[in-house]
């Protein structure tokens, strides 16, 4: 059964059901055990009247009990009597008596079963009058006292409890109205309308509900908004060098002139790779935002990944006449971390750098380690980036002040996004002397140092030529 309603309905009924049920039972044992210790009593009582009466020669033996006492009914004529001599003769007994004697056990209280019927007895001996009392209570009297009181508690019950099902139907129904209004405003809202729910929490325990679905609400918002302005941008982005591209080809094709034909082309060039470089790291902005589960890390050579990396950059770094280098001790270092994510955030920062370095400019990679922190730094000598403007350039499509006509504004927010996917994190910060240091930090555990001697300094140029 789906229903909350119903489901709280079966819950409480049968807890309700339950406790009377274990009421009653507590109440059965506690009854009988109690009525069982009254009654008792009352036989030891009752036995010891007898006994002094007939002490007292108040009482004869032989005649006492053979009167009859008035009829009566229900519990009154719960007590027999019987009178015995010590030789083993009936002296006396009340009416209803069974004629067989009631016990043979000694002094004191005892049970004994007469032609079926259990009987609970108390027994006194008087040695100067030479006679035995007995007193007993017919069980099946006492059971059924138990028996009227438990019907006394379950009639009632079981007459009450549909008609308290009935108010647990409808107080359960109550206590889940602020769910159904609830259900209801969200049932009649637009598919468009992300706003805050309008509903009146009454209840305590709907306001966290409200809280997360309000929260839910701006989340999806800030999520459409940011692929509004995604669509937006790439839009842009891509429509200028598309542009370009079609005024170029118009150029070289309308040309008479073979210099004129040949710096067109040239142009067209540059526009591919910039359309080519966009569309790249658009897909990586896509895929790394896609990924919903921390991929696995593993031992990278950290000296290897930066010269594939170098390789690579081999061409931007030739037309701009840029110099790519790492520092010798970099050769061998094992990094902890996945592999593909670290090197489209180690593409992206060594592209930022290599498009903002002048004509003849240094590119340097570099590691640091101070106690638990670890740092890998990528140093260019370009014009760095204004202090206002240090933390906007990790929004997607900011250039700021000191943009070129190639990037993107995507570099360093990719960048960002896939070495917080790493477990590592992006820090920007300004060279002294000039230029942008931008360092990915890392737990230094997650290092491993080589134990060789470190190769000479290596740079684009000697990639090249190995």
């Amino acid at each position: 059964m789906s229903s909350i309603r119903a489901r709280l309905f079966l819950l409480l009924t049968a807890a309700t059901g339950l406790v009377w049920l274990l009421a009653a039972a507590w109440i059965f044992i506690s009854t009988q055990r109690e009525l069982g210790r009254t009654l008792d009593a009352r036989l030891v009582e009752a036995g010891r009247m007898v006994a002094s009466l007939v002490a007292g020669q108040q009482i004869d033996p032989g005649t006492a009990a053979q009167v009859s006492p008035p009829p009566q009914s229900g519990y009154a004529r719960q007590l027999s009597c019987q009178i015995w001599s010590l030789d083993g003769r009936l002296l006396g007994r009340s009416s209803g008596a069974p004629d067989a004697e009631l016990t043979t056990s000694g002094s004191g209280l005892s049970e004994t079963v007469i032609d079926g019927e259990r009987w609970r007895v108390f027994a006194v001996e008087d040695p100067a009058q030479r006679v035995r009392i007995l007193v007993g209570d017919n069980l099946k009297v006492r059971d059924r006292l138990v028996r009227d009181v438990i019907l006394g508690l379950l009639l009632p019950a079981a007459l009450v409890l549909p008609v308290l099902a009935g108010l647990i139907w409808l107080g359960v129904g109550r206590g889940l109205a602020p769910l159904r209004r609830l259900a209801d405003a969200l049932g009649s809202r637009d598919a468009e309308d992300f706003g805050p729910v309008r509903v009146a929490a009454d209840a305590p325990e709907i306001r966290p509900v409200l809280h997360a679905l309000d929260g839910l609400f701006g989340r999806v918002t800030e999520a459409r908004e940011r692929e509004r302005q995604f669509i937006a941008f790439a839009a842009h982005e891509l429509r200028t060098p598309l542009a370009g591209l079609r005024t170029q080809a118009q150029v070289a094709l309308a040309a008479r002139d073979e210099a004129m034909r040949t710096q067109a082309l040239r142009q067209i060039l540059v526009a591919v790779d910039r359309t080519s470089r966009l569309v790249r790291q658009l897909l990586d902005l896509s895929r790394l935002e896609a990924e919903s589960t921390t991929p696995p890390a593993e031992w990278v050579d950290l000296g290897a990944l930066l010269a594939a990396l170098g390789q690579e950059l081999a061409s931007p770094c030739k037309v701009r006449d840029v110099t790519l280098a790492m520092e010798p001790d970099l050769g061998g270092v094992q990094v902890l971390a996945n592999e593909a994510l670290l090197f489209t955030a180690l593409r992206n920062l060594a592209e930022n750098a290599v498009q903002h370095s002048p004509s003849g400019g240094r590119v340097t990679w570099s590691l640091r380690v101070e106690g638990a922190e670890a740092a890998l730094a990528i140093e260019d000598e370009g014009p760095g980036i204004p202090a206002d403007e240090l933390e906007m350039v990790r929004r997607r499509f900011f250039r700021g002040r000191q943009r070129n006509g190639t990037g993107t504004g995507l570099g360093l927010s990719i960048a960002e996004l896939a070495l917080r996917r790493c477990g590592a994190a992006l820090r920007l910060r300004n060279r002294p002397g000039g230029g942008l240091r931008a360092e990915v930090v890392i737990e230094a555990a997650r290092l491993q140092l080589s134990a060789v001697a470190p190769e000479p300094e290596k740079s684009i140029k000697g990639w090249q030529e190995s």
